[in-house]
């Protein structure tokens, strides 16, 4: 639920028919902001909305262009457009060392786990593959620009392939962390040693 929350703009946005792209995208910008919102009085750093901050710019843009030329070339590329700067924020968001599925996971994962190496490298796995759906994504509208069938089908599996990888991957690592944490210590490795000495101590 907490990537349909970050991803309701794009979603809105793809939805409506294209043919009132206008208002797509001013209520796209409007969703956007709204969330912002909400997100900072929640207490969010602006740092952990990079997703959040960027579809507001973009839809903002967007909204400008939509009014002010309808009837751009640009249209056609516009989920092309989409998808590439959601794949562009989504890479800065590695770059900068904040992936941006972390501040969404973390709202769901207890304070004392933020720090385990397990559950950030998770993060980063993740925003990678979201990333990379986005980018194929771009490619594959920018040739399919005027073909609404086979485009539609396209920005849906953008969204829908990392959603379903992410909800596969987080129940492996849920479980493999279960599987970690049942295990008894073994004197033998240097871990564990490390831990029952911490305990003896």
């Amino acid at each position: 639920m907490m990537y349909l929350r970050t991803f309701a703009p794009w979603i809105v946005y793809a939805i409506i028919p294209t043919h009132y792209w206008e208002w797509s995208a001013l209520i796209a910008l409007c969703i956007s902001v709204a969330g912002i919102a909400m997100q900072l009085r929640a207490g969010q750093k602006p740092e952990a909305l990079i997703i959040d901050i960027g579809s507001g710019v973009f839809f903002a843009a967007l909204t400008v262009l939509a009014f002010t030329d309808p009837n751009t070339a640009l249209h056609a590329y516009t989920p092309a457009i989409s998808s590439g700067v959601l794949a562009v924020i989504a890479g800065i968001s590695l770059a900068v060392r904040v992936p941006f599925t972390l501040p969404i996971a973390k709202q769901t994962t207890p304070q004392e786990l933020w720090d385990n190496p397990l559950f950030i490298r998770t993060a980063y796995v993740l925003t990678s593959v979201w990333t990379a759906s986005f980018a194929i994504g771009c490619v594959a509208l920018a040739f399919l620009a005027h073909d609404s069938g086979p485009r539609t089908t396209v920005q849906v599996l953008a969204f829908v392939i990392p959603v379903v990888f992410t909800l596969r991957y987080v129940a492996y690592i849920q479980a493999k962390a279960r599987t970690l944490l049942a295990q008894p210590a073994d004197p033998a490795r240097p871990s564990d040693r490390i831990e029952q000495n911490r305990y003896d101590a």
